[in-house]
């Protein structure tokens, strides 16, 4: 897609999906729209396990201890609203008979005896917080078969932004370029998902990089430049079996990024089939 110059907005897409992650690294909601506030998506990321052996936030990121997170997912038992303390979660997995609720004076016990570790679930991130990520066999990354130290944004249970978007171009380059793979979006967990308008092939987030996009009538975000990807592409998860070629397909058609990280200039709602504007 070219981008015009010389024009103040370009439609450059419409929304096409929305997430929000109320427990790190567990499965998702997708609303029909979210509050974005200065610090992100209101609930996105709310909620997060901590390991008591490690003094670290719990993270699909090092899946040789947490890749169960991944077969839980959670749910606010009311919409989270701005400004307002967090509404409590319902955690529903294959090996619980009924939701688990945040509430509920047990459920640290309970955590603790489904994770096979000692956790809590916290609702606000300690000083200093980080978490182990493991680097798998991809050559072209950094690191090979090791795990290191992530420390997060101040105050955040994020990895490194408060919002990820992706396009379903990139998406559906990647499957172009590897038909054999499934490139389905939610192995990718994005809070967004645009669909360019008119035709649009390639890695196109990619000339939005350095420039600010509008959604809707209110929200507009900085895009910060790509996302590179992490093992959690590969991991299994919902119906999606392990695959590690999808991080593999990532590094050999796009260095490791499919994506894009944004953070928050203008507060406000984004909703299903907002415009996308490139500013």
């Amino acid at each position: 897609m070219e981008i015009l110059s010389g024009m103040a907005e370009q439609l450059v897409g419409h929304v096409e999906a929305l997430w929000r992650y109320p427990v790190k690294s567990m499965l998702g909601e997708q609303p029909p729209q979210v509050d974005v506030t200065a610090g992100g998506i209101c609930g996105d990321r709310a909620y997060a396990l901590w390991d008591h052996a490690t003094q670290r936030v719990a993270s699909a990121k090092n899946p040789l201890v947490w890749k169960a997170l991944l077969h839980f997912r959670a749910q606010f038992l009311s919409p989270p609203q701005p400004g307002e303390p967090m509404p409590p979660v319902a955690i529903a997995g294959r090996e619980t008979a009924a939701p688990l609720h945040s509430g509920d004076s047990g459920i640290d016990a309970a955590l603790t005896g489904l994770m096979g570790r000692q956790v809590s679930l916290l609702n606000q991130a300690p000083a200093g917080a980080s978490l182990d990520q493991y680097w798998p066999d991809v050559k072209e990354r950094q690191f090979q078969n090791v795990v290191n130290e992530l420390p997060l944004p101040e105050g955040t249970f994020f990895d490194a932004c408060p919002i990820h978007a992706l396009t379903t171009a990139t998406l559906e380059e990647l499957r172009r370029r590897e038909p054999q793979l499934d490139f389905a979006v939610e192995r990718f967990r994005p809070n967004l998902l645009i669909r360019p308008s008119g035709p649009a092939e390639g890695f196109v987030e990619e000339a939005w990089s350095g420039h600010t996009l509008r959604l809707g009538r209110e929200v507009l975000l900085r895009v910060d430049g790509g996302c590179p990807r992490c093992v959690v592409t590969t991991l299994a998860q919902g119906d999606l079996p392990q695959e590690i070629e999808i991080l593999r397909a990532t590094a050999r058609h796009n260095q490791v990024v499919a994506g894009m990280r944004l953070s928050v200039l203008q507060p406000g709602s984004v909703a299903l089939g907002d415009p996308v504007l490139l500013c």
